[in-house]
């Protein structure tokens, strides 16, 4: 079984406070057109919020199941925490909310790629590394969240037995790959969806 875990429980800080995944982009928000790339190729859908309240936000959103964080406060390794708990897959994809752009086929070659391995990571050179944008094994997450010390992801993923896909590999699925595409900025959302108007590549 395959799941997906996507994260929505940032601050927005660098959004001017807005939230995200509520953004428009080609007629769609943010958080339904991950949702519609997810299901082609996972099970189940997890999304991990900062409380019940925000979950409640998502009430309307059909074939998912929110949750809400357990350890509070320490940014995505809490979310991924709480999600990986509520997983049923032993494989799981983990994305962050605001890559609109996502690509099925990427995600898909990415739980292929994993193989023996303990997670499949993009990399676009090895000191910049794509860790909410991959697959994880979910009994390797298990045993690093019981006692890591660190809130970073990037020692999270140098303990695990981790492929790193080049992103090169991934072009033959998404050429100018757009799959990474996150956006932080209003003015940036301003610009992916005036390059959508004028059938622009990003």
């Amino acid at each position: 079984m395959r799941s997906s875990i996507i994260l929505v429980g940032g601050e927005a800080r660098r959004a001017n406070g807005k939230e995200k995944f509520f953004f428009l982009y080609q007629g769609k928000t943010f958080i339904e057109r991950l949702v519609d790339s997810l299901r082609p190729v996972t099970d189940e859908i997890i999304l991990v919020a900062k409380s019940g309240e925000q979950c409640r936000r998502f009430d309307a959103l059909e074939g998912v199941r929110c949750i809400a964080d357990i350890r509070q406060g320490i940014g995505p390794i809490g979310g991924l925490h709480a999600g990986v708990l509520a997983a049923k897959g032993n494989l799981i994809f983990v994305s962050a909310c605001d890559m609109p752009c996502l690509e099925t086929a990427v995600v898909s070659h990415l739980f292929d790629a994993i193989g023996d391995a303990d997670a499949a990571i993009p990399c676009w050179n090895p000191d910049m590394l794509e860790p909410l944008h991959a697959v994880y094994r979910r009994d390797a997450l298990l045993r690093y969240l019981e006692s890591h010390e660190s809130y970073s992801l990037r020692p999270m993923i140098r303990s695990l037995n981790s492929r790193y896909v080049p992103v090169e590999e991934l072009r033959r699925f998404d050429p100018s790959l757009r799959t990474f595409t996150n956006i932080n900025k209003l003015e940036e959302l301003d610009r992916i969806n005036a390059l959508a108007d004028n059938n622009s590549p990003l």
